[in-house]
């Protein structure tokens, strides 16, 4: 029993350290800097576009509850002066969807999936040669696609406590479950990370492992993504002063250094997946 123990410690640290070293020869940690200031630039013109898509189905407000789902997903340290810049923008009025400038938005969020997608391929390996406008509608119908679901979310976050509140009026003894209640709502956001991260997978790279492949990467990304979240907020209210460092930069750099990590720990599921991909067929 003890013997097996081992060789299966020995596997996974194997297939760990294999995974760090073609991290690092993929250039991954570079990657995950392109990946982190892409989808910091991404956030604004996503969610400005979502307010746009919002105000057009007449539900304007619903673009602020995206922000909260999104954000609640960050260290408070992390997410507090970036949402409230977000919030700063969603405010405005914005165009009607149909405009230059909601093209533009979509565009400039479609260069963060374009960033996934380049790290993706890096991390399986593969030489992508399907078409650039292909590509481009692909990343386009991602951030449509994104900001669809993001709607629905929200629309559930904003319906779930009124359906809450009007079946506790009618059973009292159901508002014992409040907590309960809550939870709910981090699980739903929890999903719809899963989910982006697992359409990431299956659609973005030009080449990939089989489906039943794929599930050692992605729970390893979140579970990690778990972790660095605890982490790094513990790190912010217990040792860093990045305003010493950065002064008024502090809030960006901060938040940039945290999508770094969450796109390095994205970035290593996948070369996870390759690992045992290659261990599979034995090279």
């Amino acid at each position: 029993m003890a013997e097996a123990t081992g060789h299966v410690f020995r596997q996974i640290r194997s297939v760990v350290f294999n995974a760090v070293v073609h991290l690092s020869a993929d250039d991954g940690f570079a990657m995950a800097s392109h990946v982190a200031l892409s989808a910091l630039m991404a956030v604004f013109p996503f969610l400005i576009f979502v307010a746009a898509l919002a105000g057009f189905f007449g539900e304007a407000d619903l673009a602020e509850r995206v922000a909260t789902i999104l954000f609640d997903t960050w260290p408070k340290d992390v997410a507090g002066p970036i949402a409230a810049d977000v919030r700063a923008v969603l405010t405005q009025q914005q165009s009607g969807l149909l405009t230059i400038s909601a093209l533009v938005m979509i565009y400039l969020a479609s260069n963060g999936v374009e960033a996934v997608r380049t790290a993706l391929n890096r991390a399986y390996r593969v030489t992508d040669m399907r078409n650039f406008f292909f590509l481009r509608l692909q990343s386009f119908l991602f951030v449509i696609a994104g900001a669809i679901a993001s709607l629905i979310f929200a629309l559930l976050g904003v319906l779930g406590p009124v359906l809450f509140s009007w079946v506790a009026s009618h059973i009292p003894a159901i508002q014992a479950y409040s907590t309960t209640f809550d939870l709910v709502r981090f699980t739903v956001t929890g999903l719809m990370l899963s989910t982006v991260l697992v359409a990431a997978h299956l659609w973005l790279p030009a080449g990939r492992p089989p489906l039943v492949r794929l599930w050692p990467g992605i729970v390893t990304t979140l579970a990690l993504w778990l972790i660095a979240a605890w982490a790094f907020g513990f790190y912010l209210q217990r040792f860093a002063n990045y305003a010493a460092y950065y002064a008024g930069l502090a809030s960006v750099v901060t938040a940039i250094f945290f999508m770094y990590l969450v796109a390095l720990i994205m970035i290593f599921g996948a070369e996870l997946n390759a690992t045992l991909a290659r261990m599979t067929r034995g090279g």
